[in-house]
């Protein structure tokens, strides 16, 4: 009889327990997860009558030093709005309104006159006390409500990763950049809000200990602040020195792919996109748009002739200046020969086509090709931004001998930016292809969070790590002795880098202008241990003919800032 008893009170003592640990559970939620919503809500005489208070999630910048930043809130304020058959004397409703706050007189008119609409918004993004001057005049017909609304605190920081919220619809939903990519996360409901608290306890017990009731969340994005502010600079300064088109870089993390930088030049910004007359300046270049990039892209070829053991740095061969290919002539960027017993080392330092044609014999077309995919030039990356476009490379299938050895230097296949930087990185991490992300974390509302790794301990190589090791020894080589007749050699740190000037096909076909070319210089540093890679380009600068002038300037300045940001460690 007592053994029975003292195991009821003990069944009963642990559902008082476990009922206890629910409520404590509940109420934190309440009033630590979701306390700001629930006093937001409950200030009922602010409601808007058509809709629910506007929430989305916050998209963080990371500082070095994590701590995060705000480059996507949403801020609290008032709207004014009016019952139009209740205005009497609409001229001095205006008058008295407009003494307060600025409303367009023509738009106030157009409203006043819809008497059979119940409501018309009159003034939007008014502060409080501008709000509580209104309510103080007891205007018939006219009523205060809260709103909230997308701020950007950095403007045109970031604008083309970030993206922005638009309607879609009757919707406001993202549109492009991280907005858009993560709109499911940072689409807030709040319909669910006002409920019973103790009926929610008692009903959803099993959802409120166990599991997240919603994907709902703020992003943490793998942007550095300071860090794109400092490319933003840079490209500005390539378009307002010489005249360009357009300009862009990535800084990346190439063992990881995490990108601590993107940009592109023009740019707009993200609080005031209506009043930008160009809708695709929304676009972003770096995944939206390919390029013949040239030159840049004869390290892929090299490291692959090496990888294949076709050539090494010490191979020669006889360079006449030009070669002949299916009875093309294809020559040297300057129309020179260098003569015999050049090595495929010179061949990088001198960025000879001619050498570059050789390599791709010696592999062979579909070596060549097997490799040249392998980088994952033919698909996209899968960066977590919307709209990314495929490369072109069609070429490289093409069963013709001329369409591989145009590709080995660059012409004849185009991709984009974020393409050619996953491809580089390959070079710099010892072999294996990476995912660009611009998202670290994501920090879901009901608690809990979601971080953004990237494993890439079973990542199929797409050279050796060897062949890494060597590609790498030559590019720092490049830049001590070449690059500038060596002027551009750090003392204390290796960087390992290519230039790259390129001929622009003109739109539609038909060929390349002579007049308008595509500058690109990529690099990564420190060399061996690589912290970071930079990829730069500008598109049809002017006065200055290679990119030597125009972006490997602007390179070299963005590694010193950023190996003295980082405080990284000399190599050397």
């Amino acid at each position: 009889m007592n053994s029975s008893f003292s195991a009821r009170i003990k069944v009963i003592s642990f559902f008082v327990v476990f009922l206890v640990v629910v409520i404590i559970v509940r109420l934190f939620l309440v009033q630590v997860v979701h306390g700001t919503e629930y006093s937001e809500n409950a200030d009922r005489q602010y409601t808007t009558p058509t809709s629910n208070i506007f929430e989305r999630g916050v998209i963080y910048f990371k500082k070095k030093n994590g701590e995060l930043v705000g480059a996507g809130n949403t801020i609290s304020g008032f709207k004014v709005a009016i019952v139009p058959k209740s205005i009497i004397d609409h001229e001095s409703v205006y008058t008295a309104l407009s003494s307060i706050t600025k409303i367009n007189y023509n738009s106030f008119i157009k409203s006043v006159n819809k008497k059979g609409d119940p409501y018309e918004e009159v003034a939007n993004r008014i502060s409080k006390e501008e709000a509580d001057q209104i309510t103080a005049l007891s205007l018939p017909g006219v009523s205060i409500y809260k709103e909230k609304w997308r701020f950007y605190p950095g403007g045109n920081l970031a604008s083309h990763a970030i993206g922005f919220v638009a309607y879609n619809g009757d919707d406001l939903l993202g549109r492009y950049g991280i907005e858009r990519f993560y709109n499911d996360v940072l689409s807030w409901g709040s319909s669910n809000l006002y409920v019973n608290f103790f009926a929610e306890v008692f009903s959803n017990i099993n959802m409120a200990i166990f599991k997240n009731k919603s994907k709902d969340g703020d992003i943490v994005s793998t942007i550095e602040p300071t860090v794109q502010s400092f490319l933003e600079k840079e490209l500005q300064n390539i378009m307002g020195k010489y005249k360009a088109e357009s300009a862009g870089g990535i800084i990346i993390n190439p063992i990881d792919g995490s990108i601590y930088a993107m940009a592109s030049s023009p740019s707009f910004n993200l609080n005031e996109f209506s009043k930008e007359k160009n809708p695709s300046m929304y676009a972003n270049p770096i995944v939206e748009r390919v390029f013949e990039l040239g030159s840049t892209i004869k390290p892929l070829g090299m490291a692959a002739g090496i990888d294949a053991g076709v050539v090494t740095a010490d191979t020669k061969y006889n360079d006449n200046g030009y070669v002949i290919v299916e009875n093309k002539k294809i020559l040297n960027f300057d129309k020179k020969g260098r003569g015999s017993n050049i090595s495929m080392q010179e061949v990088l330092n001198q960025s000879l086509n001619t050498g570059m044609v050789f390599v791709m014999q010696k592999l062979g077309k579909e070596k060549f090709r097997d490799y040249m995919l392998g980088y994952g030039i033919e698909n996209k990356t899968g960066i977590d931004i919307p709209n990314e476009t495929p490369s072109l490379v069609a070429n490289l299938h093409s069963p013709r001998t001329i369409e591989y050895a145009t590709a080995s230097f660059g012409q004849g296949i185009a991709l984009t930016p974020i393409a050619a930087a996953r491809a580089f990185s390959t070079l710099a991490n010892g072999g294996y292809l990476i995912k660009p992300h611009l998202v670290d974390e994501i920090r879901y509302r009901d608690g809990g969070s979601k971080k953004i790794e990237m494993d890439y301990s079973s990542a199929p190589r797409v050279i050796s790590k060897d062949t890494s090791l060597e590609i790498t020894r030559m590019l720092v080589f490049l830049v001590d002795k070449a690059l500038g007749g060596g002027a551009q050699k750090m003392e204390h740190y290796s960087i390992a880098a290519k230039t790259g000037t390129a001929q622009l096909a003109k739109e539609g076909g038909g060929g390349y202008y002579e007049d308008k070319h595509l500058h690109s210089f990529f690099g990564y540093f420190p060399a061996y241990d690589p912290k970071f890679l930079i990829l730069l380009y500008t598109v049809n600068p002017r006065g200055a003919s290679y990119a030597s002038e125009t972006v490997m300037p602007p390179f070299m300045e963005t590694a010193k800032f950023l190996l003295n940001y980082y405080q990284v460690p000399p190599d050397r």
